[in-house]
């Protein structure tokens, strides 16, 4: 794929699908700064079976995969056991700022965010992932702060970057530049469904693409890796997802 293509393919989703679906509901969302909200199609969330994922199905503490907003990029999906609270100022690496929404759920405890490190963008693969949640402390001897004592982080190994899963996806330590990108999130009680409907943060979708598209094409046996997620997107979990954890 050419890069003017997948560059008219970026556009053809910002322009379709966020404005048109998010911001005609929603006219307010035109105004915010880059890094703020990049809206994007409301999604349901389903089970291998294709059945709404209701959250008395996840594993506290456990993580889970799925697709958005394109049908190629990764993303975690997780039940903290906790609520988390929108937190305070977060940054992106071009030094605009946005606050997250925080969980969701009957205890927003429910929150999802990128699984693409946001350093040298290592992502859960069939085979394997360098980048994952862990729910308990790390064990052994840490050096990188308390976040080896506390746990609910989201670690990269292939570079050791890490993530606070109850803030936003704040770096806590290494080399990543800003906070993984978060999904919003949206929970309908009324059939006890959770919908993805865009994303926060600094926007790393296009490299990501650009970069591995190739991989990701033969991965998902996908010619259109910039197709956008519509409708439903499908979960894992992870153990399910990647046959290898690498760390």
């Amino acid at each position: 794929m050419s890069g003017s293509s997948s560059l008219d393919r970026r556009k053809f989703l910002k322009v379709c699908v966020g404005t048109g679906a998010a911001v005609a509901a929603n006219p307010a969302l035109i105004a915010q700064p880059t890094g703020e909200l990049t809206p994007a199609a409301k999604v349901r969330l389903v089970d291998a079976r294709g059945r709404t994922l209701e959250p008395e199905n996840l594993t506290k503490g456990r993580s889970y995969v799925f697709h958005y907003p394109y049908v190629t990029t990764p993303c975690f999906l997780i039940d903290l056991g906790v609520p988390a609270e929108p937190g305070s100022e977060l940054t992106t690496s071009d030094g605009e700022p946005y606050r997250w929404s925080g969980g969701v759920g009957p205890e927003r405890s429910i929150v999802a965010f990128s699984a693409i490190c946001a350093h040298r963008m290592s992502y859960p693969t069939r085979s394997v992932s360098f980048i994952d949640y862990r729910h308990k402390p790390m064990s052994g001897t840490g050096t990188g702060g308390d976040w080896w004592e506390r746990g609910q982080v989201i670690y990269c190994c292939s570079e050791g970057s890490v993530y606070d899963a109850r803030d936003g996806g704040r770096v806590l330590g290494g080399p990543a530049p800003q906070p993984l990108a978060a999904v919003r999130l949206e929970y309908a009680a009324s059939d006890k469904a959770l919908f993805a409907t865009g994303i926060y943060g600094g926007d790393m979708l296009e490299r990501f693409l650009s970069e591995f598209g190739f991989q990701v094409a033969l991965a998902h046996k996908q010619d259109d890796i910039w197709q956008p997620a519509t409708e439903t997107a499908r979960v894992w979990p992870m153990s399910e997802y990647s046959r290898t954890g690498a760390c």
